[in-house]
């Protein structure tokens, strides 16, 4: 395999710059355990208009944690203020007992990795994007996350393997590829706190469930949290939240949620129905 090309560090230098520039009081985050506390959170585009209202939530370190919410319900948003992506309005985001407000933000960000829901995948080779999250990754590095990521077989498979160039935006690449290609893009960071945007969107239910199997390995000696809209995607929590309009409706295990037959039964029972899993 070659060393990871010149592309793949200019794009990431360029998102680098782009990183606003922190309070000189600024503290390092170091020794990171992993936990998340959101403390009456608010987040709105505007001043008359609120995505996220007054959150209150503890994510525990190496919780596994899935969202749920409808489309607009704020569960993509609340991904994004963790690292600092979009910044709280009002109330506070908490990292081990550190306001994120007062972290600085590089610091932050080398702790937290955040998958999108359609990752971005641009023109180079695959070693290259996995390096993409991180640009001083060595070749055993990228290996490693692609294993851990279950892309390994399937890159070791192509005749150039590793240095397989793909197209803009992964076009030759499945649904499923460009999301473990991306999970290995995190993973080859060690990030303590992984964030995964509605990862199982494009799959179907198949590959979904072997997914989320790959998944719990994957979450080992990591908090991670994920936004969905897919219930199903709950059976790995360890906790579940809801979210309806901004607001926390519900907040348990899967097991109490059904039972309570609210939001999230709803959502559950509607979604297996047209799956054809019941009724």
């Amino acid at each position: 395999m070659q060393t990871v090309g010149v592309s793949a560090r200019r794009i990431f230098e360029l998102i680098e710059s782009g990183v606003e520039e922190d309070d000189d009081n600024c503290v390092e985050l170091n020794n990171v355990s992993g936990e998340v506390v959101f403390e009456n959170a608010s987040f709105g585009y505007t001043e008359n208009s609120s995505v996220l209202k007054n959150l209150n939530l503890t994510i525990k370190p190496g919780e596994r944690v899935v969202i749920v919410g409808k489309p607009g319900s704020g569960k993509s948003t609340l991904l994004k203020i963790i690292p600092k992506l979009y910044k709280v309005s009002s109330g506070r985001v908490i990292i081990d007992g550190t306001d994120t407000a007062r972290i600085c933000t590089e610091s932050l960000r080398k702790h937290i990795a955040y998958v999108p829901q359609e990752p971005f995948i641009f023109s180079g080779t695959i070693a290259e994007n996995i390096a993409f999250g991180n640009p001083n990754a060595t070749v055993e590095d990228i290996i490693r996350a692609a294993k851990a990521a279950k892309i390994d077989s399937f890159i070791e498979s192509l005749p150039d393997k590793y240095n397989t160039v793909v197209g803009e935006r992964g076009l030759t690449l499945s649904g499923g590829q460009r999301q473990r290609i991306a999970i290995a893009r995190a993973l080859v960071r060690n990030p303590k706190i992984l964030l995964l945007d509605d990862p199982t969107s494009n799959l179907d239910a198949e590959t979904e469930k072997e997914w989320l199997r790959d998944l719990t390995e994957i979450s080992k000696g990591r908090t991670i949290i994920i936004a969905t809209q897919r219930p199903t995607v709950a059976a790995i929590a360890d906790k579940v939240v809801v979210l309806d309009d901004g607001c926390v409706v519900e907040e348990g295990a899967v097991s109490e949620l059904l039972q309570r037959r609210g939001l999230f039964y709803r959502m559950f029972a509607s979604m297996v129905s047209d799956e054809g899993e019941v009724g």
